[in-house]
């Protein structure tokens, strides 16, 4: 009978407000979701609909699956996250964790973009993934230097302003 190979995951990277919004995320999951979604399948089975077609059940098992795999995924990358204080690294150059001031050269407008771990990354925020094309393309840059990369609104131009911990 052949082995199976585990894979070996790559630690990921997280900063500690990265690490503590996942952790809470988990906590809410755990605690809150769960028992919400609990709470109501014993609704549907206290008012007998739990028959084959019941499809408000079904949603609910759907979104428990959902809720489930979400948290094994949290706990997953929790166990195996490595945090790292972005303080502690070089500004010379656009690295994970780095504030980064980006002038849009098409636009003549600036705005700042943290660059973070994929499992980090939230647009809301202006935390950008080092995977995305904008953060692929301005990982290692100076000051001054510009990024380019294509995007659905077409090719895209950011020159490096300013690189801050």
């Amino acid at each position: 009978m052949e082995e199976l190979e585990i894979e070996q995951r790559a630690p990921v990277l997280l900063t500690a407000g990265g690490h503590a919004r996942l952790k809470e995320e988990l906590k809410h999951l755990t605690v809150n979701k769960r028992a919400e979604i609990a709470e109501r399948i014993r609704e549907s089975k206290d008012h007998g609909e739990f028959s084959e077609d019941n499809n408000e059940l079904d949603e609910i098992k759907i979104e428990q699956g959902m809720v489930e795999s979400r948290i094994s995924e949290l706990k997953s990358i929790l166990s195996g996250a490595e945090i790292f204080d972005p303080s502690q690294l070089s500004t010379d150059e656009v690295d994970l964790g780095l504030f980064v001031t980006v002038e849009d050269i098409n636009r003549d407008f600036q705005f700042e973009v943290q660059i973070v771990a994929s499992i980090e990354a939230n647009a809301d925020m202006d935390m950008i993934s080092e995977e995305s094309p904008m953060g692929n393309a301005l990982m290692n840059l100076k000051v001054g230097e510009v990024a380019e990369f294509e995007a659905p609104a077409g090719t895209l131009r950011y020159k490096v302003i300013k690189i801050r911990a």
